[in-house]
């Protein structure tokens, strides 16, 4: 079955930039969302520092008069001037009931001052209805009380109002008002150098032009606003003409800061992500490439299981129907065709059961201890007779009674495997060298190599695997079905050794196996 490869890819491509342009966006929202909630919080430390500034002062004055200063804001509007106003009073008041968190307020009518803020426009005769309030609600005082925004603007105009009279007997004291203002940026976890200035603007009678006086200016120690300093204002009295200005760097880094959490387990989320479509689109390829392996198998193994019988039953035939068994020469010659095809199909069902064998849970080993020099010369002699070309192996053991634990059987197959390969890779000729060693670290070591036509470097991590074969173009001269070296690794690592390859194209190669 053809895998539709081309199509998962895709798939798991468009999941994948998906997954991350969601979490990119809500990434950035979040971002967003916490500079806008960090802003609102430096603008209401900058209000809260001057109110509590507004109330030092008040306790200030208490401390120091023995008769109280009275305090009264007031707003309205004036139908024969046709004016909103704001009047702030102050009486001294000889009470002695004021204390810290009230303030007794009077109203003497020969003593006020009048601010025009804002003044609706009023037509008599076309615009019957009353003047708006400056603050309102539509469903009444309790639906207002219950609107943040509402509150916080109604906070602001009292706040506001109050500054009206208490400026009248102190002004703002900016050294207070930074200090206050450090100490609540704090608490929200602010904690930048920055520069605070106060000033007033204003104009002239015909406003012809516009001034500002700086009335006060505080920075912390060393701190020079960069180009990239943000500045942030709060206008405290009614008539907006004085201003605290804070300036410091921007908030950014901060914010990603407090981020870091969450954008360390999104960055994790998302590399565990691409890791598993990684891993899915490999396990497709490898999948992909192990059915394209298995159907070349299947013809592969077919054809050579058909040739060893097609040729010993011709054999066979030949000796019962054409009279040939009577001639001595001829019934020799093809009854070692014969055993030749057997000892093929035999050695090739063998490699196949034994794959079969491995997978299962009950395989076991029966490991002995055996002579090497025992076990060479049968295997040399049946490759000679068998091949197609002529043979020569060098077999080499030192010493000469080197032992091997190790299972009979199996182990036979792996070293047959690894001659019928070098003589299989060899050209017109093939000339082998078996040499067998122990090393320092009591491990037996034997090396098969042959001068064939050798492997690239590039194929030799994938020899082992099974049904692979390595590609020789156009040339099939040379058959097999990627079982062998499969079969001669997993062999090996069942018997606690491990095989290596050296080759080079056109040179050769060695096979070394240490158990």
């Amino acid at each position: 079955m053809k895998l539709p490869f081309k199509l998962i890819a895709i798939l798991v491509v468009i999941s994948l930039l998906g997954i991350f342009s969601y979490q990119a966006y809500w990434l950035t929202g979040l971002y967003n969302t916490m500079m806008h909630e960090m802003e609102k919080n430096i603008h209401e430390a900058m209000r809260m520092s001057d109110y509590n500034e507004m109330m030092l002062r008040i306790k200030n004055m208490q401390k120091e008069n023995k008769k109280h200063g009275a305090v009264e804001v007031s707003t309205g509007y004036d139908s024969d001037t046709g004016k909103t106003f704001v009047r702030s009073s102050t009486t001294i008041s000889e009470e002695t009931g004021l204390d810290n968190d009230s303030l007794i307020l009077h109203l003497p009518s020969s003593k006020y001052d009048s601010i025009p803020v804002s003044p609706p426009q009023v037509n008599p005769e076309t615009d019957k209805d009353p003047p708006q309030a400056a603050l309102h609600s539509n469903r009444g005082l309790d639906m207002m009380l219950r609107d943040q925004n509402s509150m916080l603007e109604l906070v602001s105009f009292i706040q506001k109002g109050i500054h009206s009279g208490v400026d009248l007997f102190s002004g703002p004291d900016v050294s207070a008002y930074d200090s206050l203002l450090t100490a609540q940026l704090l608490e929200y976890g602010i904690d930048f150098p920055h520069r605070l200035e106060y000033f007033r603007t204003g104009a002239t009678i015909d406003s012809s032009q516009v001034f500002i006086d700086t009335l006060g200016v505080i920075q912390s120690t060393g701190y020079v606003p960069s180009k990239e300093a943000v500045q942030y204002k709060y206008t405290f009295n009614m008539s907006h003409s004085e201003t605290y200005r804070l300036t410091m760097e921007p908030i950014n880094m901060l914010v990603l800061k407090q981020m870091s959490g969450i954008l360390t387990t999104s960055f994790v989320i998302l590399i565990i992500l691409s890791f598993s479509f990684w891993f899915l689109i490999r396990t497709i390829l490898r999948q992909k490439t192990l059915e394209e392996m298995k159907s070349d198998f299947t013809n592969n193994i077919t054809h050579e299981l058909k040739t060893p019988i097609a040729v010993a039953y011709a054999a066979n035939d030949a000796l019962l129907n054409f009279n040939l068994a009577e001639d001595k020469k001829q019934r020799e010659k093809y009854l070692c065709i014969c055993q030749e095809q057997l000892q093929r199909l035999s050695g090739l069902v063998e490699q196949i059961l034994s794959m079969s064998m491995e997978r299962r849970k009950t395989f076991r080993l029966h490991p002995e201890n055996f002579h090497l020099h025992d076990l060479f010369p049968t295997l040399i002699e049946q490759h000679k007779l068998k091949a197609d070309k002529p043979v020569e192996i060098i077999l080499d053991i030192e010493p000469e009674d080197l032992t091997i634990t190790a299972d009979r059987t199996h182990f036979s197959n792996i070293l047959s495997n690894l001659i019928d390969n070098a003589i299989k890779y060899s050209p017109e000729k093939a000339e082998i060298a078996i040499r067998c060693r122990k090393t320092e670290t009591g491990q037996v070591e034997i090396s098969v190599s042959d001068h064939g036509t050798g492997i690239p470097a590039d194929k030799q991590p994938l020899v082992f695997d099974k049904f692979y074969r390595v590609p020789t173009g156009n040339v099939h001269n040379t058959k097999g079905y990627g079982l062998g070296l499969f079969y001669v690794k997993t062999m090996v690592e069942k018997h606690n050794g491990n095989v290596t390859v050296k080759s080079e194209p056109g040179k050769g190669s060695t096979f070394t196996i240490r158990v």
